[in-house]
């Protein structure tokens, strides 16, 4: 942090605790700052820049707050991996992790057939009763939880393995089947964390969690995954190009 440039404006009407912890963002975005860099402690910080304790400390927590830094006793104030920003495509969050050397892992919760219910059997498009296979994985990059996806998928997928499901991504799998993945409906939306999801993501209770429902089709028009996930919004977001007709 010591060789970090901190420029503020102090006529400016923005709050200096704001400038400052906008510049340190921008330095973990651009990799000025990388993952495990730590930060001096407050005091230095705030002497440094002539701040008071009061502000730097805000500073700070709006980061931490964030997800972007992390406190750990005798260890002092450290940078944690950034926020993944995802674009809004036909892919899957195993595939972008592993494609901006994010080193995802998965631990499967739930891996069981089940006879689809009505809301199952509408999603992917089969009669009620239906035998699916029913899904529930927690998805880490680098070590660090970042969504819980619940799946459903047709009978002629109903034996894919845990293990496979642990160790590669779906959408991978689906394709070493032979399935051709061609378009998905999905809707993006926001909600608090219940209990369990603050537990198995490590957030705060009632932290704010993105989510996503999403239905994808093969090349004949096949429903071939219905899924809810949610994720962590201080790690996670949506990318989207918008282009003027």
């Amino acid at each position: 942090m010591s060789d970090l440039f901190v420029d503020l404006d102090r006529s400016s009407p923005v709050p200096l605790y704001f400038q400052v912890a906008r510049q340190i963002e921008r330095a973990i975005e651009a990799g000025e700052l990388p993952p495990g860099s730590r930060l001096d402690n407050e005091i230095t910080l705030a002497d440094r820049l002539g701040l008071s304790r009061p502000t730097m400390r805000r500073a700070i927590q709006q980061l931490v707050d964030k997800g972007l830094l992390v406190r750990k006793r005798g260890v002092g104030t450290q940078v944690v991996h950034g926020q993944v920003t995802r674009p809004v495509e036909l892919t899957s969050l195993h595939d972008d992790l592993a494609a901006h050397g994010q080193a995802p892992t998965t631990r499967v919760l739930v891996h069981e057939v089940v006879e689809a219910g009505d809301e199952v059997a509408a999603g992917l498009a089969v009669p009620v009763g239906q035998p699916v296979l029913h899904l529930r994985r927690l998805r880490c990059s680098s070590g660090e939880p970042l969504a819980v996806l619940e799946n459903w998928l047709p009978e002629p997928f109903t034996d894919l393995s845990a293990e496979t499901l642990a160790e590669r991504g779906l959408y991978q799998l689906l394709r070493s089947r032979g399935v051709g993945m061609r378009v998905a409906r999905q809707r993006i939306g926001a909600r608090r964390a219940s209990a369990e999801e603050c537990q198995l993501l490590d957030e705060r209770r009632g932290s704010p969690l993105l989510t996503m429902e999403r239905t994808s089709y093969d090349d004949s028009g096949r429903a071939v995954e219905w899924g809810r996930h949610v994720y962590r919004a201080s790690r996670y977001a949506f990318e989207v190009t918008l282009v003027d007709r």
